[in-house]
């Protein structure tokens, strides 16, 4: 059996396999014999990983509802494709999401707006008034049914 040593250097050579014998000894309430350093690191990446995927597609989304709502010159030649693209960044989103990560959403709103925002003025060369601050809620955001 390996010893907790062991288990760190393994993290180093394969994490896969770290992983593995991580989660077998968690199984076996072997608690003491774990890697407890680097399981609280994975453990954080993994909660980070989260919730930039979840912030991604809100991203996603916002863009696509800016370009829809304020785009005129292209809004003819591009509008069904932005809606089947904030219809699909919707599922995804609603498949990933908790209400912790709603929460997280809600919280950090305004900082991914200011992120899509930023996207869209340089897509549209600066040649579009967007709205300075967000002008969606969170709930618009989610609702499928909401502007697609």
């Amino acid at each position: 059996m390996l010893t907790v040593t062991d288990l760190k250097q393994l993290y180093e050579i394969d994490d896969y396999q770290w992983l593995e014998e991580t989660v077998k000894r968690l199984r076996n309430k072997q608690f003491n014999n774990l890697d407890l350093d680097n399981l609280i690191e994975e453990l954080e990446d993994l909660g980070r990983e989260k919730k930039n995927a979840v912030a991604s597609l809100l991203d996603q989304i916002i863009r696509h509802l800016l370009l829809l709502q304020y785009w005129e010159a292209e809004k003819e030649y591009n509008s069904t494709h932005w809606q089947c693209e904030i219809y699909t960044f919707r599922v995804q989103l609603r498949r990933k999401l908790t209400t912790n990560l709603c929460n997280y959403l809600e919280a950090e709103l305004n900082n991914i707006y200011q992120d899509a925002l930023g996207f869209v003025k340089i897509k549209t060369q600066n040649k579009v008034n967007f709205p300075s601050q967000c002008p969606y809620s969170i709930e618009q955001l989610l609702d499928q049914e909401w502007l697609s």
